[in-house]
């Protein structure tokens, strides 16, 4: 929600007349000069928005702000030119509103389109989370990060390498709604203060690793030449594209990085196709380029890759992997129930390279149990099992 700055205004005291901690409103306008507010500027403030309502008969501004249980200066503040003794019946003023509820409603069918709609309303609600894109796709689809904090502790989680397992990116967006709302309402989750967790980490959130690959499997064929004609081809003519993990070249992103990538070419596919066909080389696949370059960048003190299926955490490569990994898996499988597996035959993947090359902490979670894509009807009991590892990759 937006407002206008007044003479002797300050972001201190929108903090005590809004109840939103401090640093959510600096960091909601990175723009702005904390000791320096200019008179008519527009300042932010997260976890509001400003719904529309029309004067009737009585109508006081005392009478609206206490029936909406917020200060009559919070609906000066949002209305510029209004004049609190001169309000006429069908008036149209904004009201300050605290959001209260879920912007993403993730248990539906997930597709790209959906990912940029539910960003774009909760970047207008919660503008301290910054939503850079870290590259695009195959067919030109930027692949959106969420940013939120600026800790010395940085964190990484990712969804949806894995086209088939969609499932994974509104479980990942439901965790940053929750995450978002809680700090704004300065309420806990399982406990744990959110505020806490905010100022000593910076998390970041790829939700959909592979977007062209998700809308594949959830709305068929793309428009776009040659590839409506080639994915059909390579599903062996079927429309069904259920089984299909690649992106919409035929190539598995999560089989694409330098970390023995050599001996998961030696045993799999050889030409594109739904599943297991590593490319033509190591980080060959723009998708796969985006989150390397992301990694090196950001320099992430732990990653986890969130996959379905199987209900267990894969934790070790080749022994590289630094003795508080094993601690940290265990603390993730006590609050999901899931089992930790230090290691399968399994190369090339996205937290194999980063443990081999950064000798931190990777995770790769498979959420749920079945066969994928994952029904729906999961959903809820996925959510709260992950719920437990997105806080635990927070506190830990």
């Amino acid at each position: 929600m937006d407002i206008y700055v007044r003479r002797g205004d300050s972001f201190w005291y929108y903090s005590n007349l809004f109840n939103i901690p401090l640093q959510l409103i600096i960091d909601s306008n990175r723009d702005l000069d904390p000791n320096a507010l200019t008179v008519g500027r527009t300042v932010k403030i997260p976890g509001y928005a400003a719904v529309d309502y029309r004067i009737r008969a009585g109508d006081t501004l005392w009478q609206i702000a206490r029936s909406r249980n917020i200060q009559v200066d919070a609906l000066l503040l949002a209305n510029r030119n209004i004049n609190p003794n001169g309000l006429y019946i069908g008036q149209m003023i904004k009201v300050p509103t605290r959001i209260t509820w879920r912007i993403v409603q993730g248990k539906k069918n997930y597709d790209y389109s959906s990912l940029m709609n539910d960003f774009r309303r909760l970047e207008s609600v919660y503008p301290f989370m910054r939503v850079p894109s870290i590259g695009n796709s195959i067919l030109g689809k930027k692949i959106p990060e969420a940013l939120i904090g600026d800790g010395k502790k940085k964190v990484h989680y990712n969804g949806a390498f894995h086209a088939n397992e969609w499932i994974t990116t509104p479980v990942l967006m439901t965790f940053l709604n929750d995450y978002l709302m809680a700090l704004t309402n300065q309420s806990s989750i399982r406990g744990l203060s959110m505020l806490n967790l905010y100022t000593q980490t910076a998390l970041s959130i790829v939700p959909m690793v592979n977007p062209d690959g998700v809308n594949l499997v959830l709305n068929g064929p793309p428009e776009e030449e040659p590839w409506n004609e080639r994915v059909v081809e390579w599903n062996k003519g079927s429309m069904d594209f259920s089984g299909w993990k690649a992106n919409i070249r035929g190539v598995d992103l999560n089989d694409q990085f330098p970390a023995e990538w050599e001996k998961e070419k030696a045993r799999n596919p050889t030409q594109p196709g739904p599943r297991d066909y590593v490319g033509e080389k190591p980080l060959s696949e723009p998708e796969a380029i985006a989150m390397a370059q992301l990694t090196r960048n950001r320099d992430f003190s732990r990653v986890l890759a969130f996959h379905t299926q199987g209900e267990v955490i894969y934790w070790g490569f080749e022994n590289l992997e630094p003795p508080e990994s094993e601690a940290m898996v265990n603390e993730f499988a006590r609050v999901s129930g899931y089992q930790p597996v230090k290691t399968i035959e399994s190369y090339a993947g996205y937290k194999d390279w980063f443990i081999q090359d950064w000798r931190r902490p990777g995770f790769t979670v498979e959420l749920g149990f079945g066969i994928n894509p994952l029904p729906l009807s999961q959903f809820d009991e996925i959510y709260e099992e992950a719920l437990g590892i997105f806080l635990a990759g927070l506190y830990l």
